[in-house]
């Protein structure tokens, strides 16, 4: 009989939809899914959605009451995994998503998150690190580090191809979020520096966000826009395409836990040029293959785009390095299927008891 997995999260994001898929692939698991349905986007909603998150043990009870799951998986320690260690399931496993995720710092709540993600990491019988920056937080906390397994879900590598681009100009592109903490805005104002240098270029920015109208006026203010395109929400089977064309990937997060996007421009030969922060340190050293740049410094950013792109040996070293380390470190057919493996092992340890 097929082993069932409760999966407790936004199924609609990408790494879900990564790590639902290879649990299904290799472990040949069924899935079902839950997650909170009031969106965050108002203050009426985020009032349902804390009222919604109250009763969820409930539902979630109720749930694995009537569909008998093996074993119940969910993403972010301070939210879905604190209701995993809530659900009374036997087995649970939970995955750190960013490099605490006590996020953000300054806010009133925490304490209250610090409080129930500890709670979540004592209920959970496997935690995932999806890279090692994670592990960090988990150390300083005292969380029992046999639970934890350090491996990223890893990416389509037949899907996100190496391609040779021999432009001679910087073809740039960027596939975060269109949030305030992804500084599109810094991007933005680097090529603007960029043109008054008169040094030409093309930038891809891919994706939406509530920054979307606010990036397409300050591209015109820079007077750039005829040099950005803005593509938009679009298929993730679109993806690959759009960056085998691109020869230079930017993104400036201030905060990052291991970030996919980064492993797919890898693959695909892009040069990576990003934030100075643990989450990107953790692949990247600045000017060996790729760029660390000083979060919103934007003249660092400028004249580190024109110093890799008139470096390309150094790139095209860079580019050959990286496509070799994503075939061994992020490798989602080896890496989800050790994985799936784990789970049935866990499941099996966990029968005897």
């Amino acid at each position: 009989m097929k082993r069932k997995i409760l999966f407790l999260g936004e199924s609609y994001r990408a790494d879900a939809i990564t790590w639902m898929k290879g649990l299904k692939e290799f472990g040949d698991f069924e899935i079902i899914t839950w997650e909170l349905q009031s969106p965050s986007n108002s203050k009426l909603n985020r009032f349902k959605r804390i009222l919604e998150y109250f009763f969820a043990p409930v539902s979630i009870r109720k749930i694995i009451r009537n569909e008998k799951p093996d074993m119940v998986i969910a993403e972010r320690t301070t939210s879905y995994g604190f209701l995993a260690a809530l659900s009374g399931s036997k087995t649970i496993a939970i995955a750190q998503q960013g490099r605490t995720d006590l996020w953000p710092e300054n806010s009133v709540l925490y304490p209250f998150k610090k409080f129930i993600q500890k709670y979540a990491f004592k209920k959970a019988h496997l935690i995932h690190a999806w890279g090692p920056v994670m592990t960090i937080s988990m150390k300083a906390i005292g969380v029992d580090m046999n639970k934890v397994l350090v491996l990223p879900k890893g990416i389509d590598l037949s899907l996100f191809t190496p391609s040779a681009n021999h432009s001679n100009k910087i073809e740039a592109i960027v596939t975060r979020s269109l949030q305030p903490e992804y500084r599109h805005d810094s991007i933005l104002k680097a090529f603007g520096i960029l043109h008054q240098k008169g040094i030409d270029f093309s930038l891809t920015i891919v994706g939406d966000g509530t920054r979307l109208q606010f990036l397409k006026d300050l591209a015109k203010e820079l007077q750039i826009e005829n040099k950005i395109i803005f593509t938009g929400r679009i298929p993730n089977t679109e993806l690959p395409k759009l960056l085998q064309q691109s020869n230079i990937y930017i993104s400036m997060p201030i905060t990052e836990g291991v970030s996919a996007s980064l492993f797919e421009a890898m693959a695909c030969n892009c040069y990576p040029v990003v934030s100075d922060i643990p989450g990107n340190q953790s692949w990247i050293t600045h000017r060996e293959n790729g760029q660390l740049i000083e979060i919103d410094n934007i003249e660092m950013l400028a004249d580190e785009l024109i110093w890799s792109f008139e470096n390309p040996e150094s790139r095209n070293e860079a580019i050959i390095r990286n496509r070799k380390f994503v075939e061994e470190n992020a490798n989602y057919n080896i890496n989800m299927k050790v994985i799936a493996d784990k789970y049935h092992e866990l499941l099996d340890s966990r029968k005897a008891i």
